[in-house]
């Protein structure tokens, strides 16, 4: 029998090849010339105890916050992993939204929770119901587990949501974590980080779906002061710290965090607006708009997308993530970070998938 705490990592990661990805979530990666001054940054020797400062800081400036709110991490699953092995005991419960990321998951039962779900609808566009977190919530509740941007669906929660939810986990005294690596990639105005709600808000992130860093591994935590210090103590126990050229390549990124964000800027917006004139052109096919660099339809047409991805895959050569990954069976994820030439050329087979008998 084999094991596998997060069945879509397992998968993502053993699938074979396609020609086009549209699976993968990455947005297209960078190269050294895109990162000024990258290949003169690297330089081995270091330490790093409590996180490097440098980096700690600029992550702190990035969202105007004290340094020591802040906590790195090996990727934002790396940051979802140790923030919920800081916030939860044996006989926890975490109350996560469906569709969900699966590793999510993972983490918590890891650290020895139960995961309860509360549902984010297709008809409510996917935002978030905190009726229906509260619905979800026991005693035992320790913290609420969402992304936003939703993955798989890539809508943004409203903000009028966001603001209920913080109501709500301050009246019962319970945290919640919101992994927000998909959040630059919307591109929202005035889009700010989930952790300026509440004390008890706890935000993950990293440079990777967003600028196309994931090489790099720069993920973090932003909690309150006290909170922040758990999450560094935990990764005492898992990898101490990130390996030292990773950490200053990842300063210079910050640095030039604007020129990053143009380039994120010009691959999003056109194959986003591509990818929402195509779905709004498919009557088999239900979804929302997407606004980070993923979609979620649902194949109106059977109770499972696991037959039409596999042909998909076959006849075509294009990926797409099943939606049995995250809960939604009849649902597939696209990823539209990519080069738009692959992108435009995955949605043409997606069309003659659909089409043809």
């Amino acid at each position: 029998m084999t094991f596998a705490a997060a069945p879509y990592m397992e998968w993502a990661k053993t699938r074979p090849k396609p020609r086009i990805d549209l699976a993968g979530s990455n947005l297209l990666a960078c190269r050294l010339e895109d990162v000024p001054g990258a290949r003169e940054a690297v330089e081995l020797a270091g330490e790093s105890p409590e996180g490097y400062p440098p980096l700690r800081e600029a992550i702190a400036r990035r969202y105007g916050v004290a340094p020591a709110r802040v906590a790195t991490a090996v990727g934002c699953s790396g940051a979802n992993f140790l923030a919920l092995s800081a916030l939860l005991e044996p006989g926890d419960e975490v109350v996560a939204e469906t569709p969900y990321y699966d590793p999510i998951l993972a983490a918590a039962r890891m650290a020895g929770a139960t995961v309860r779900h509360f549902e984010r609808r297709l008809a409510d566009g996917f935002d978030v119901d905190p009726d229906a977190v509260e619905a979800a919530m026991t005693p035992k509740t320790r913290v609420v587990a969402i992304t936003n941007p939703h993955n798989p669906s890539g809508v943004l929660a409203s903000p009028a949501r966001l603001a209920a939810l913080a109501r709500l986990v301050e009246r019962r005294g319970v945290r919640v974590l919101v992994d927000e690596v998909y959040l630059d990639a919307a591109n929202e105005p005035g889009a700010r980080s989930a952790v300026h709600l509440s004390p008890l808000f706890v935000s993950t992130n990293s440079l990777t779906k967003s600028y196309g860093l994931a090489s790099l591994r720069c993920g973090w935590v932003l909690a309150a002061a006290e909170t922040a210090a758990r999450v560094r103590r935990v990764r005492d126990a898992v990898d101490v710290w990130s390996p030292m050229p990773a950490d200053r390549l990842s300063i210079l990124a910050f640095r030039h965090l604007p020129v990053l964000a143009e380039r994120a800027r010009r691959i999003v917006e056109a194959n986003r607006a591509a990818v929402v004139k195509f779905l709004a052109g498919r009557p088999d096919l239900a979804t929302a708009p997407p606004k980070a660099t993923i979609a979620f339809p649902r194949l109106e047409t059977a109770a499972s997308a696991d037959a039409f991805a596999e042909r998909l895959f076959t006849e075509t050569g294009t990926a797409v993530a099943p939606g049995r990954f995250f809960g939604a069976p009849r649902h597939f994820r696209i990823a539209f970070g990519g080069d738009p030439r692959a992108v435009a050329d995955g949605l043409a087979a997606i069309a003659r998938t659909l089409d043809s008998p």
